[in-house]
């Protein structure tokens, strides 16, 4: 059974920076790519970052291209997201997902973590 588990969630005050983590308890951390989306309250979950094994292929959305960074340490079967000049409208619960790269850029990634919410405050 695969498990994704994300942290490095909390509040934070627009302009500033966090950095989420997701955590893999497979044990083989071989997933073609990982992706972080979020879901704010009352919208769609949506694509943020996708990453595939290699990092040598990275995909943003625009409204967070230029402020976050997505990549991933196989060795440590780690992904994380570098959060900066946060806006308010970054607040949402974020989730990390695995699987094909095709399923990661289509939002059904095979496996889902349990999520982080990121509170902003102006």
């Amino acid at each position: 059974q695969v498990e994704l588990v994300e942290s490095g969630g909390g509040p934070v005050q627009a302009g500033g920076s966090l950095r989420l983590s997701c955590a893999s308890t497979s044990p083989s951390f071989y997933f073609d790519a990982m992706g972080w989306f979020r879901q704010a309250p009352g919208k769609e979950r949506e694509l943020v970052a996708a990453i595939n094994w290699k990092s040598d292929l990275i995909r943003y959305s625009d409204s967070v291209k230029a402020r976050f960074i997505v990549s991933r340490d196989n060795a440590k079967k780690q992904a994380y997201l570098e959060m900066s000049k946060i806006e308010p409208e970054d607040a949402a619960v974020y989730y990390c997902g695995a699987g094909t790269w095709d399923l990661i850029i289509t939002g059904t990634p095979d496996y889902w973590g349990r999520g982080t919410q990121v509170a902003v405050s102006a």
